[in-house]
């Protein structure tokens, strides 16, 4: 059963839940991999969040720091698990960019470091 008793847009829920957080989760551990997942109008539903960039080191990152992203995945609440894991490290996984005025598509782009 999908709980969803949290602050959630269209985003929130398909982008960040599902897209960029389980990416994390995939990739936990895995050197030269990030994503940005995120619409182009800059909020999404509810949010201020446009979306959220994730790498490999994510996923640990935020468990050291007591955020366990499979609990947040399952309780569909990645804001809350972005916002914690910003407030934590200091660092920017949310993507803030306020309202653009525009909504022309979602974008998802990743990065691929070649090896040496």
């Amino acid at each position: 059963m999908v709980s969803l008793t949290y602050r959630l847009g269209e985003k929130a829920f398909l982008r960040l839940g599902w897209d960029a957080l389980a990416f994390a989760l995939e990739i936990d551990g895995v050197e030269g991999m990030t994503l940005l997942s995120a619409g182009t109008d800059g909020t999404d539903g509810p949010t201020d969040a446009a979306g959220a960039i994730v790498d490999g080191s994510t996923a640990q990152q935020a468990r050291s720091l007591g955020a366990h992203p499979e609990t947040y995945l399952g309780n569909n609440d990645s804001y809350a698990f972005f916002n914690k894991l910003d407030a934590l490290t200091g660092e920017q996984h949310h993507l803030i960019t306020g309202p653009t005025g525009t909504n022309v598509m979602d974008l998802q782009i990743m990065l691929i470091e070649r090896s040496g």
